[in-house]
């Protein structure tokens, strides 16, 4: 077992991280920026030392600082979280060639799987569906016009080392193509120094399913189901639940057999997640794989009872996965929201300031995970989550009702927010019917604007 980590995050993910190693017996070392020197990771775990200036680059991204904190500090191993580094294969190699454990797969499998055209290819040879599209960068604006008559539009052109929603547009016809290949290749460059792009047919209409892959030094790969994370804003995952209402049996055990074939055919080795689009026509494709933990990640928790961050320490540090396929069972519904600050009634305006008042919601089946509290002020440096609210019931509708009564009981002061926007969300009859997809949130949106509108005009 290790003895002490360093957690290279910060917030929610940060917080969860520790809680875990607690449980394990494990002592942590957090890091921090000058503007987190207040935040809740900071004052739970052991020790904590500061990285950087507020900005990002000048901390949780600056590897040098970081491999120093733990080292400083005397720790075996790195937990990298989710976002900054977390899919970073150079920061992996280097906490391993300094002499710690990384905590997250292989360095070998992210380069495979961090470059989404890398992983298109992998897919097709290990048999499973892809997206029709490009299998090879696009190297010039011809070269993607032509790919583009072959495939046919609508289409999106996307960054090879994207994530997170960036990197990606929607083009429906050349003349759009030509306006829209320089940005996508200078987005590119920007945020993921990688200009490489390609292109996907895009699949309207879609459900975007991801399955929870869990798997071991010892070559022993398992699924723990999937989520439905189709609720989405700008490609930004807000509402997610598993598991998936709309599959049958049968669809959901090709799913789940593909995404654990797919982890076989990059040697997984940590937990992570595969991640399809399902049409209309009930036919899937793979999308991407995200070799780390996802902020999601509590609702497969929740269904099935397993604690994901603990099996991907024990993992890490050379464990066997104590499971066998049939003892991973679903045992209900859970439902997550993502809290966020932001003024959904303002564009979803990014809030930031001081919480004047934090009362969160408690009760049989309802789980918070946060780094908020009465006065923490929420700074505009980073990422607008401020909570994630899980509710669980034994039935979906069952979930949902408990959602709704925890949306009703929890109060952030101070600062804007999203609650309002998830609890009405929870009374939408397509959202209750569960047949929802990407397109569903938008479209939600405009008509709440429209609803809203239509009442002041009275």
């Amino acid at each position: 077992m290790l003895r002490k980590i360093c957690i290279a995050n910060r917030g929610e993910i940060a917080v969860r991280i520790i809680r875990a190693c607690k449980d394990l017996g494990i002592k942590t070392v957090a890091i921090y920026s000058e503007a987190d020197k207040d935040a809740l990771h900071v004052h739970i775990a052991d020790e904590a030392v500061c990285v950087g200036k507020p900005s990002s680059k000048d901390s949780y991204l600056n590897i040098n600082n970081i491999i120093s904190a733990a080292t400083l500090k005397n720790c075996d191993a790195i937990h990298p979280g989710f976002g900054f580094l977390s899919e970073n294969a150079k920061f992996a190699r280097l906490v391993e060639e300094c002499g710690m454990i990384w905590i997250g797969p292989n360095s070998n499998c992210i380069d495979l799987m961090g470059n989404k055209i890398n992983a298109r290819r992998l897919m097709k040879d290990a048999k499973v569906p892809i997206i029709p599209g490009s299998v090879d960068p696009i190297d010039s604006l011809e070269d993607g016009l032509r790919q583009a008559s072959t495939f046919g539009y609508p289409l999106m052109i996307k960054a090879a080392a994207g994530g997170g929603g960036r990197g990606i547009r929607i083009v429906n016809n050349d003349e759009e193509f030509r306006t829209v290949y320089p940005i996508i290749r200078q987005e590119a460059k920007n945020y993921f120094n990688d200009e490489s792009i390609y292109i996907e047919k895009l699949v309207k209409a879609a459900k975007h399913i991801e399955v929870q892959i869990m798997a071991d030094k010892h070559g022993h790969v398992l699924h723990l189901f999937e989520r439905d994370c189709s609720f989405q804003r700008r490609h930004q995952k807000v509402i997610e639940e598993a598991p998936c209402h709309y599959l049958s049996a049968a669809l959901r055990q090709s799913i789940c057999s593909d995404a654990v074939k797919a982890a076989q055919a990059v040697n997984y080795d940590s937990v992570g997640t595969v991640e399809f689009l399902l049409d209309d026509q009930n036919d899937y494709y793979f999308m991407e794989m995200n070799t780390r933990i996802q902020v999601e990640h509590p609702v497969t928790e929740m269904i099935t009872g397993i604690d994901l961050i603990k099996n991907m320490i024990r993992a890490a540090g050379g464990g066997t996965l104590p499971y066998a396929q049939e003892d991973i069972k679903i045992l209900g519904h859970a439902i997550e929201c993502r809290i966020n600050a932001e003024d959904f009634r303002n564009d979803f305006k990014p809030s930031a300031g001081k919480i004047t008042f934090y009362h969160a919601p408690g009760g049989k089946d309802v789980r918070i995970d946060s780094a908020a509290y009465n006065g923490y002020t929420i700074v505009p440096f980073y990422d607008s989550m401020i909570a994630k609210l899980i509710c669980f019931g034994d039935t979906r509708l069952n979930a949902i009702k408990r959602m709704r009564g925890a949306l009703e009981e929890f109060i952030i002061d101070g600062i804007d927010n999203n609650i309002e926007f998830c609890y009405f969300t929870m009374f939408n009859s397509t959202f209750i019917s569960g047949r929802y997809t990407t397109d569903f949130a938008a479209e939600w949106i405009k008509e709440l604007k429209e609803r809203e509108h239509s009442i002041l005009q009275t």
